[in-house]
């Protein structure tokens, strides 16, 4: 059956749109707004995750705000390593969690480790860019 106005649908059911799901996990707005109000651009460089691990982690002070934010800043390492590292790619663990997959196969959970950087500081964004870069 087709409908005209529903578009052209995959072929393949379960398909996913990769660059649908890249622009959707990097809005990060929570980290974003915390960062504008701080001076800080996130223009998705390895300069901008160096800017962020400078920040005053007043967040951590808010137990709602600090699992979000943690979660954007994941979201938003995973996105600077997509679009700066050759290769990387955005994957699905079978649970719905969002990884990142360099090119040799090996996967980040990029969100955990959000959430450790904003509620502990360490490891800093910029030194997983680092480690993930080299590999």
């Amino acid at each position: 059956m087709k409908i005209p106005f529903l578009g052209h649908r995959p072929e393949k059911r379960g398909a996913l749109d990769a660059e649908g799901i890249a622009e959707l996990l990097s809005e990060c707005e929570l980290l974003r707004s915390h960062a504008s109000r701080a001076g800080i651009r996130l223009d998705d460089s390895a300069a901008s995750l160096e800017a962020l691990d400078q920040l005053l982690p007043r967040w951590r002070d808010d137990e709602e705000v600090l699992p979000w934010l943690g979660t954007d800043a994941g979201l938003y390492l995973g996105t600077v390593i997509v679009r700066t590292v050759p290769g990387a790619v955005w994957g699905l663990w079978p649970d719905g969690q969002p990884v990142v997959r360099l090119a040799s196969g090996r996967e980040f959970d990029v969100v955990t480790s959000g959430r450790e950087w904003a509620a502990n500081g360490v490891p800093e964004l910029s030194q997983l860019y680092a480690e993930v870069a080299e590999a």
